[in-house]
């Protein structure tokens, strides 16, 4: 199917397309481009233009430039915009002004990737559903997004993230969300906001982005909830609330299971009970959140429970496996390596904490853009509840050095600058029956522990 003619997006952007041309993709990337994508040669780590040749070679229906490189071909299938950034914006805009889809916005400190995922498992089961990919959620990932949403989408589910004040306004307004949740607010990203306050301020900002009429889903058990209750009223928001306390969706109780988590609930005046394929109790949080913003997008409740019985942790977001070790025997591993602050630090320990394990071993990677206090919250982690159920930690990375020291003598396992080194010590720190959690920042490449983790299963050598 198609998605963009050429003289629909030059249109959309205010460009000039050099030829017809048809695409039915958007791509910035020539790594993963499929023929057939518009490819968009944004500058970021590099500038896009220097790649356009070597996407058309791979059969990109066009390009989206702001200037045509020497080494493009004379008449070459180009769309040139004054901004390529600005041009991406502009298509994302007018792909969500031509469908009716019912669009959904998720912001969060913690959850929203996992929240998204959830939201579009739901949805898939009631028409025809289109989400963001991966965590494209900042500057790029949501017009790219919208930009690849075709016209015939019945629901969106667009992730917002951000790590300065002031994104997530402009994000949510190009998205224009009928339904706009926050799973939580929380210390991430400090070392741009002076506070937790600010942060919540940030990620209410999601609500200014509503259609008239539209949903704010709020956590009520967050400290800050009434700057997000305040944002919504502002924006004439109906507010639905849930959590713990007294709200719309009442969890009321949570029981972890092997794999998963069994929960229930108060709404309105009837109990339910639902269930969420991870271990993590905190899951169960998210998905109550989920719940409520499928209802107000005309879900009704009892399918959308059903439906989530589909959904399951992506890769590196708590997914628990089982590997078996070459030498005999076996671990369970929970992979929890893509990303880590304190809060979603602590939830993945309490599962941890709660396996069943001979052993539990967590090797927890430095977290990152916590501000001045950023050894202080490393250093703290190692006294939280959870901890006490934990018999080894290994600690990785120049900010892991303040947990490392803080840790009671018989926890305390190895330390070392990089996941690669740490990889290299793990033949003599596992062993059969072990439960084993990875967690750390992005950049401190936890993924490395897992994959050494894995090929300690199929004899392999460990990469240096």
């Amino acid at each position: 199917m198609t998605l963009w003619t050429a003289s629909e997006a030059a249109e959309a952007t205010g460009g000039q397309a050099t030829s017809d041309w048809a695409a039915n993709g958007v791509s910035i990337d020539t790594r993963t481009l499929q023929p057939g994508d518009l490819f968009v040669a944004l500058k970021a780590a590099r500038d896009g233009h220097d790649f356009v040749a070597q996407a058309l070679e791979k059969g990109a229906a066009a390009a989206l430039v702001s200037r045509i490189p020497d080494d493009v071909p004379e008449g070459a299938p180009l769309l040139v915009v004054d901004d390529v950034q600005t041009g991406l914006e502009a298509l994302g805009q007018a792909a969500r002004a031509r469908t009716d889809a019912r669009v959904v916005g998720v912001t969060g400190s913690v959850g929203k990737t996992s929240t998204k995922e959830m939201l579009a498992t739901i949805l898939e089961t009631h028409g025809k559903t289109h989400a963001s990919v991966a965590s494209y959620n900042n500057h790029w990932g949501v017009p790219l997004t919208l930009a690849r949403m075709p016209r015939d989408t019945e629901f969106a589910v667009i992730e917002i993230g951000m790590n300065h004040p002031g994104e997530i306004a402009p994000l949510a307004k190009q998205a224009r969300p009928q339904v706009a949740l926050v799973t939580t607010v929380a210390a991430v990203h400090l070392e741009a906001f002076e506070s937790v306050a600010g942060i919540a301020h940030e990620k209410a900002a999601i609500f200014e982005g509503l259609e008239p009429g539209g949903a704010a889903i709020v956590n009520a058990d967050i400290d800050h909830a009434d700057i997000l209750r305040q944002t919504a009223l502002e924006q004439a928001a109906r507010i639905v609330d849930f959590g713990h306390t007294a709200a719309d969706y009442r969890l009321t109780d949570v029981q972890p299971q092997s794999n998963a988590v069994k929960a229930e609930a108060v709404v309105g005046d009837h109990v339910i009970r639902f269930e969420v394929n991870s271990a993590g109790t905190h899951f169960a949080m998210n998905a109550l959140g989920t719940l409520a913003a499928c209802v107000e997008l005309g879900v009704v409740l009892d399918q959308a429970i059903a439906g989530l019985r589909a959904w399951s942790p992506v890769k590196g977001r708590g997914v628990r496996e089982s590997l078996p070790l070459s030498s005999g025997g076996q671990i369970e591993l929970l992979d929890d390596s893509y990303n880590a602050n304190p809060t979603s630090m602590e939830a993945a320990l309490e599962v941890l904490a709660a396996s069943q394990g001979s052993r539990r071993i967590a090797f927890l990677g430095d977290m990152k853009e916590l501000g001045t206090r950023e050894e202080a919250m490393h250093s703290a982690m190692a006294g939280i509840k959870a901890m006490a159920q934990v018999d080894q930690v290994h600690c990785i990375g120049p900010l892991m050095q303040a947990m490392h020291h803080a840790l009671p003598e018989g926890k305390r396992g190895l330390w070392s600058e990089t996941s690669a080194e740490m990889a290299e010590q793990l033949p003599s720190l596992i062993r059969d029956g072990d439960t084993v959690l990875a967690k750390g920042s992005l950049s401190m490449a936890l993924a490395t522990i897992v994959d050494g983790l894995r090929k300690m299963g199929q004899g392999g050598a460990l990469d240096g």
